[in-house]
């Protein structure tokens, strides 16, 4: 082979060995940008299935979506949804939050009674709320975190002893909320409730802490693996304990907010949204093992919740009849994200092949 020869076959590999480094620089930001841009399977489910929810509101009972009983749902969905974001941040720890109705009814109560209808008594009153939820999210994170207890049984301690504070400060009287709030709460700017403009900062705002955030990766792989995080260095407790009182200062918004709404709120009105709390995370898709939650997906299963109990509603179902369905909602949402439905369907299959192969 001559030199010119060895000189050109040199040249055109250089040339292909550039050619694929460009090619590779070219498409790597398109798989990042792919895998970045990704839709989880709980909130593409999630959201088709609100939808349907709606179309089929649509047909069956136009009454249930008009903008009337749309713009009544909303704030209630928003609620709901700043909820379901705070036992969201708990379950991703592998725990359950049970104190949402002694957490949500503490704050209408503080926030309707400190005030007294005086507008200028609103931020202490608030500022005592936010106050209640710290000292409760300690606690409950204490003795899950700390003590080691079951969250089940703490969490269900720590409700008792809220709603003492709820009967002790309330004495079961409902009282009239301030204007001021009432504005901020139940009031619109632009056509939206101001309950669902909260709802989404708050989405955003925990989207990025724990997607953005070296402390919510930390967060987000302590609950998708407590001894291997441990085995990193990481605070595993710490993470957990902090979990329950990001939780509670949710809860004791969505209770100022809720009081806000429905101007004289009732002192047990937070009963209504513990199992809502629960299904609406495992909706998103979630798991009730911990590790990765999906902010987006538990926000757009609060409206698929809220306005599923509207349809429901509307038809003329009995309350009791509401609770099943709530229920019902959950159960499917466990039955999706966490049966492995391709092994039973490879097993039905098997099975059948054994039973046709056994009358042959």
């Amino acid at each position: 082979m001559s030199l010119n020869t060895s000189f050109a076959l040199v040249k055109r590999n250089n040339q292909l060995l550039s050619k694929g480094k460009a090619m590779a620089v070219e498409t790597a930001p398109r798989a990042l940008s792919s895998a970045r841009f990704s839709i989880s399977k709980g909130l593409l489910t999630v959201a088709v299935s609100t939808i349907v929810l709606f179309a089929l509101s649509a047909v069956a009972a136009p009454s249930s979506v008009s903008q009337g009983a749309v713009l009544g749902m909303l704030p209630f969905a928003a609620v709901l949804a700043i909820v379901g974001l705070g036992q969201m941040l708990v379950v991703q720890q592998g725990g359950i939050d049970l104190s949402v109705p002694g957490a949500v009814s503490l704050a209408i109560v503080v926030i309707s009674h400190q005030p007294n209808g005086d507008d200028t008594k609103l931020l202490p009153a608030a500022l005592t709320v936010l106050a209640f939820a710290i000292a409760a999210g300690a606690l409950n994170g204490f003795m899950v975190g700390r003590l080691g207890l079951n969250a089940i049984i703490a969490t269900l301690g720590t409700n008792a002893l809220l709603f003492g504070a709820v009967i002790g400060i309330s004495k079961g009287i409902p009282r009239t909320v301030t204007d001021l709030l009432s504005k901020i709460a139940g009031g619109l700017s632009f056509g939206i409730p101001h309950a669902v403009l909260f709802a989404a900062i708050l989405l955003v705002v925990v989207t990025v802490v724990v997607r953005k955030t070296v402390a919510g990766r930390r967060f987000e792989s302590v609950g998708a693996s407590p001894a291997a995080a441990r085995a990193t260095g990481l605070r595993v407790r710490t993470h957990q304990g902090l979990a329950y009182v990001w939780a509670q200062l949710l809860y004791a918004t969505a209770g100022m907010l809720l009081a806000g709404i429905t101007l004289q709120p009732t002192a047990f009105q937070g009963n209504e949204y513990l199992l809502p709390s629960v299904a609406v995370v495992v909706l998103g898709g979630t798991s009730l093992l911990g590790g990765r939650g999906f902010p987006s997906a538990t926000v757009i299963a609060a409206l698929f919740l809220s306005q599923l109990d509207q349809f429901v509603l509307a038809l003329g179902v009995p309350f009791a009849v509401q609770t099943l369905v709530q229920a019902a909602a959950l159960a499917i949402g466990v039955a999706i994200y966490t049966v492995n439905w391709q092994s039973l369907r490879r097993r039905l299959t098997s099975l059948r092949t054994r039973t046709v192969s056994a009358a042959s």
